[in-house]
């Protein structure tokens, strides 16, 4: 299997590529993501990306308080992210990184499992933003087929994080699987 941190810094690209593809007209377009407009989702991912430092280096959820909370993204929404991804990348190639143990929400939790997750969330959102702004949707099939094999073709979440999972036919590529396991439909 591709190393993951290798699979995570593709998923960042991937996303990455589709924030320079917003125009400045298209911020409160809406995108898959029935609760979010194009600034709410870059704003999730930007949160994602602000945590992981403090993560990585032993924080707790209490200890972070609404550090995290509200619009990150500021006068510069773009810059804002470049910044917020460039930290979390850095944050996750020191060594030792996935080893670590990291207080999540739903309780500690290996940093390898949290680097799945981050980039699981990274590519499905890229895709998001895509829809969203008219951009390229495609995700690189290695990734998509590695987030497939890591949930095992198993929903996610669904209830809780994600709608239902949507039916695919038998022979659907890995991004199409991976996104119907989100209740996602291409």
């Amino acid at each position: 299997m591709t190393d993951l941190l290798e699979l995570h810094g593709q998923a960042m690209a991937e996303f990455d590529r589709r924030v320079r593809a917003i125009r400045v007209t298209q911020w409160g377009s809406p995108t898959p993501c029935s609760e979010w407009d194009v600034h709410d989702l870059l704003n999730h991912l930007t949160g994602e990306q602000l945590w992981v430092p403090f993560l990585l280096a032993g924080g707790t959820i209490e200890e972070a308080g609404d550090r995290y909370d509200g619009d990150l993204l500021g006068e510069e929404p773009v810059a804002t992210w470049e910044v917020a991804s460039r930290e979390s990348r850095s944050a996750w190639l020191q060594p030792g990184a996935l080893e670590r143990t990291v207080h999540l929400s739903f309780g500690d939790a290996p940093g390898e499992l949290y680097l799945w997750q981050m980039t699981f969330d990274l590519a499905v959102h890229a895709w998001d933003l895509a829809r969203a702004v008219g951009a390229d949707e495609k995700i690189d099939p290695a990734l998509a087929e590695a987030l497939v094999d890591w949930l095992g073709g198993q929903s996610p979440g669904a209830g809780a994080l994600f709608d239902p999972p949507a039916p695919v036919e038998a022979d659907a590529d890995a991004q199409t699987r991976l996104l119907a396991l989100t209740g996602r439909r291409v």
